[in-house]
This record gives C-alpha cells, sequence and structure tokens, in this order.
C-alpha cells in the first residue's frame, strides 16, 4: 500500500515538494483496531493550517500521513464494533490503507445510498461541506423568511449546498463565484443572483446591484477584501458566518479586516463556525439533508480524481480555484 506523508513544512501554497509518496506495509489489528481499504479521500483547503500548525487542530508533524476525510471497507478486524465487509467513513487520510481505532469511525448503512445519494456523498454533501453548510447557516446564521443570504466561494461544495438550504429556507440567496461556467451552476441550482468576482472591478458595487436592499447574513468563506467588500453591504444586525478563509490560508501576511465601523453602526455580529462542535447532531442533520438530495431540493457535484499519485497537485489546484465541486481522490 501506499500513503502520502508531510516531508516539509509549507509556506504559501503547498507545493509537491511539501509532500513524500511512500511504500509501508501496515501492522493487523490489535484489540480495538480494524484495518481498512481506503476507497475515497477528500481534499480540503481548510486543511491548509494542519500542514504548518495553524488551525483549531493540533498540527502535523514531518514524516506524518496527510490527513483528510475518507471512506473505506473494512478488510480485517480486531473489534467488536465492526465486521469483514463493513463500509466506514472517518478521518482516514491520504492512504490506500489505514489501521485504526474503532473509535471515530461511522458504519455506512449501504440503505442510505442509492441512484441519487451516492456513497461519496458521506464526505461531500452529508459530510463535512455539507454539515459546515447546514450548522453554520442555520445556527449561526440565525435566518429568517425573506431574509438576503451573500455566499462567497458559492460554486464550491460548502457554498453550493449552502444557497440551496438557504432557498428551502425561503431566503433571497447571491452566490459569488469565478468565471462564467461557475456561476451558470448556481443559477442552474436557483441562486437568486449570482456576482461573478472575476469580471467585477469594484465587488462592492457588483454586491450592492445585486442585492439592492442590502445583505442580512454573509457565510464567509473566503477573508480577506472579499470579506470587506460584503461588510460594506451589511443591514442592521446583519450576521457574518466565518467558514473558512481560502484567500488567507496560503499569505505570508494576512489583509486583515479594514471595515470594523460598519460593525459599530450597523450591530453587526460575526462568529466563527468549527463544525465539529456539532458532532452528536451529524445523524440527524445527515437524514435531513438526504431527503432533501431525494427531493430535487439539494443538487451536488463531485469532482473525483483516479489514483493517489496525483494527490499533492490536485490539493495544491484548489487554491487557484480550479476545482468544481468537491474534489475527492479515488484510489481502488
Amino acid at each position: 500500500y501506499r500513503r502520502w506523508t508531510l516531508a516539509k513544512h509549507p509556506s504559501g501554497v503547498p507545493s509537491a515538494d511539501c509532500f513524500a509518496l511512500e511504500a509501508f506495509t501496515p501492522d493487523a489489528p490489535q484489540d480495538g483496531q480494524v484495518l481498512i481499504r481506503t476507497h475515497y479521500f477528500s481534499l480540503d483547503p481548510g486543511m491548509r493550517g494542519r500542514l504548518t500548525g495553524d488551525s483549531y487542530a493540533a498540527g502535523l508533524k514531518l514524516g506524518d500521513t496527510i490527513e483528510s476525510a475518507g471512506i473505506g471497507e473494512i478488510i480485517a478486524s480486531n473489534s467488536e464494533r465492526f465486521a469483514l465487509g463493513d463500509m466506514v467513513m472517518g478521518g482516514l487520510g491520504w492512504t490506500e490503507a489505514v489501521l485504526h481505532p474503532d473509535r471515530g469511525l461511522q458504519k455506512l448503512d449501504s440503505a442510505m445510498f442509492d441512484d441519487k445519494v451516492s456513497m461519496s456523498a458521506t464526505i461531500g454533501v452529508l459530510g463535512v461541506p455539507g454539515l459546515t453548510a447546514w450548522f453554520g447557516l442555520q445556527d449561526l446564521g440565525q435566518p429568517k423568511d425573506g431574509e438576503v443570504l451573500l455566499i462567497s466561494s458559492a460554486a464550491g461544495p460548502v457554498g453550493a449546498t449552502c444557497g440551496q438550504i438557504g432557498k428551502t429556507l425561503g431566503l433571497r440567496v447571491i452566490g459569488i463565484a469565478g468565471g462564467a461556467d461557475k456561476c451558470a451552476y448556481l443559477t442552474d441550482l436557483g441562486f437568486d443572483a449570482v456576482v461573478d468576482y472575476k469580471a467585477e472591478k469594484n465587488l462592492t458595487k457588483a454586491i450592492a446591484a445585486a442585492a439592492p436592499n442590502g445583505v442580512d447574513i454573509y457565510f464567509d468563506n473566503v477573508g480577506g477584501e472579499m470579506l470587506d467588500a460584503a461588510v460594506l453591504t451589511m443591514n442592521p444586525k446583519g450576521r457574518i458566518v466565518v467558514s473558512g478563509q481560502v484567500s488567507e490560508y496560503n499569505r505570508e501576511t494576512p489583509i486583515g479586516m479594514r471595515q470594523t465601523t460598519r460593525f459599530i453602526t450597523h450591530r453587526l455580529r460575526m462568529e466563527g463556525l468549527v463544525v465539529y462542535d456539532y458532532a452528536k447532531q451529524f445523524p440527524e442533520a445527515q437524514a435531513a439533508m438526504a431527503a432533501l438530495i431525494r427531493d430535487g431540493k439539494l443538487a451536488y457535484k463531485e469532482d473525483i480524481r483516479s489514483g493517489i499519485e496525483d494527490a499533492p497537485r490536485e490539493y495544491a489546484a484548489l487554491f487557484a480555484g480550479a476545482n468544481f465541486g468537491r474534489r475527492l481522490i479515488k484510489t481502488i
């Protein structure tokens, strides 16, 4: 089997030499352990902080397997909780196989999947990205019927899910994305308006044109200048959900916020989101989102690449906005 490990801590966008592909033979499972053959693992911009230790979770050490969500099959078990052939989801990492404690894994019920809901959705729309949208919008955003929701990186897995959930809650939804294809995709999903940041010189004006009555909730996946532009369009008592900061992860010098005065004048509220705070509520939210998918109210896009070899290159491309949908690596 092969796995990607951390060869050096990156500065800026992680380059190929930050990662090492190594062959290994996993040990047999000890008591309370299982051996998992990975089928899919995810590539997540939000994991960037772990590579340098600047994250809500502990940083990776040199030689550690790169971490990520994954789906796999139990191929050896020394646990009463899992049997051979069980499909599970958990933090498997960039690897073809992993020896894992029997805690921290979710057994996947095959009855939940069909031609509308794929198993890979459990590390996408039904996994961390979808759950981030679900809890971020509903718990931190506190949406009320008829309000205006603005989302950055709206064509990504978090943003696209957030916008569609917003529509089911009676919100007017505006997405910011880069390029005509991504903007057309958002229109197809039912977004009320889209802003192509690559085509606009003045982002605040473009947002204001799309939201003439102002913005009540800003779901921020980007940070930086885009956050400043959005703040200037917020209505009194507006809420900003800080889900991600993709523009800031690789910067040597963070840009920081410049529009803080409006927080006073418009009584704005801004709160950061770590989705794992809601772990006990995940199954309930996953069932609700699966129902939305089956009802045709929640569409999702996956960008699946085969083979573990290209994972670092595909990961770096995320920071250039090259992905369209949830980027997964298929290992089998």
